[in-house]
C-alpha cells in the first residue's frame, strides 16, 4: 500500500523569455510551452481509491493507468481518484489500452492550456516584446482584471506599470498572509474529499466542524471509525495547512 500521499500544489509554467544575459533572444516556440503544460499536467498529484482502499498514489499519468489494471482485475469494483492539491475527485476515461488513455489525457490537458489563456492581446504593459531584448518573461500569464477609474489611476502611476505594481501587491499580500490562504485551501480540499468518501459516515458532521475550527485531536477522534486509508488521507490533506 502507497505511504502517505505528498500533498503539494502544482504550477503551471508559461514560459515567454526574451533576452536573459544580454547576448540576444531566446525563443521559446509555443509548441515548447504546450509540451511543458502537459508535462505539469500529467505530474498533478493524484491518489486513487478502489472502495476504501488506496490503490495508488503518485503522477496523474501514472495513476491513471494503475486504476486502469485495478479495474481490469476487479471490474465490479468503484474507484475514485483524487487532486491531492484540492481533493477534488479527478474524471479519468479509462476506456482503451493505455496509449488511448494516455492520448487523452494529453488532449485534456491543451484544452485546458486552451481555457486557461484569456482572451485578446497579451498584457505586455512593464515588459519587453518577446522578440526584443529586456527582462525574461517567466511565468507571466495575461488574465482580464476589473477594476474602478481610480484603482486604474493609482496603478498607472506606479513605477513599471499596471502589470509590475499589481504583482508587487499580490507578493505583498502573500507575504503578509501568514499561511491563512494555505489553511483555508487544505481544509477545503479535505472537506472535499471527506463529502465524497466519508460524507455518510458516522462522525462526518463533528470531524467537519472540528477540521473547520483547526482541532485536530477532535477530528482524529470523530474520523477513528472510519477506514484506515480515508482517514488517513484525510488527515494529510489537512495537514498540508502547515506545510
Amino acid at each position: 500500500m502507497p505511504g502517505a500521499p505528498s500533498v503539494a500544489g502544482v504550477r503551471r509554467p508559461d514560459l515567454y523569455p526574451d533576452d536573459i544575459d544580454g547576448n540576444g533572444p531566446i525563443r521559446i516556440s509555443s509548441r515548447d510551452v504546450q509540451g511543458a503544460a502537459i508535462k505539469d499536467f500529467l505530474s498533478t498529484p493524484c491518489t486513487a481509491f478502489q472502495g476504501a482502499t488506496r490503490i495508488a498514489a503518485g503522477r496523474l499519468a501514472d495513476v491513471a493507468l494503475a486504476v486502469k489494471a485495478a479495474m481490469d482485475a476487479s471490474p465490479a469494483a468503484s474507484f475514485l481518484t483524487f487532486d491531492d492539491t484540492t481533493g477534488k475527485v479527478v474524471d479519468l476515461d479509462l476506456r482503451g489500452a493505455e496509449a488511448e488513455i494516455a492520448a487523452r489525457l494529453e488532449q485534456r490537458a491543451t484544452a485546458a492550456e486552451g481555457e486557461s489563456r484569456a482572451p485578446g492581446p497579451a498584457d505586455a504593459e512593464g515588459e519587453s516584446p518577446r522578440g526584443g531584448r529586456g527582462r525574461p518573461r517567466l511565468g507571466v500569464v495575461a488574465r482580464e482584471v476589473t477594476l474602478l477609474p481610480r484603482h486604474w489611476d493609482w496603478l498607472a502611476e506606479q513605477p513599471g506599470g499596471a502589470s509590475q505594481a499589481l504583482r508587487r501587491l499580490v507578493d505583498e499580500a502573500r507575504r503578509g498572509d501568514g499561511g491563512r490562504s494555505r489553511t483555508r485551501a487544505a481544509r477545503a480540499a479535505a472537506y472535499a474529499f471527506m463529502s465524497a468518501m466519508a460524507g455518510d459516515r458516522p462522525g462526518f458532521e463533528e470531524a467537519a466542524r472540528a477540521l473547520f475550527a483547526g482541532d485536530r485531536a477532535r477530528f482524529a477522534e470523530h474520523a477513528r471509525l472510519w477506514p484506515p486509508d480515508i482517514r488517513a488521507y484525510a488527515e494529510a490533506l489537512a495537514g498540508n495547512e502547515a506545510a
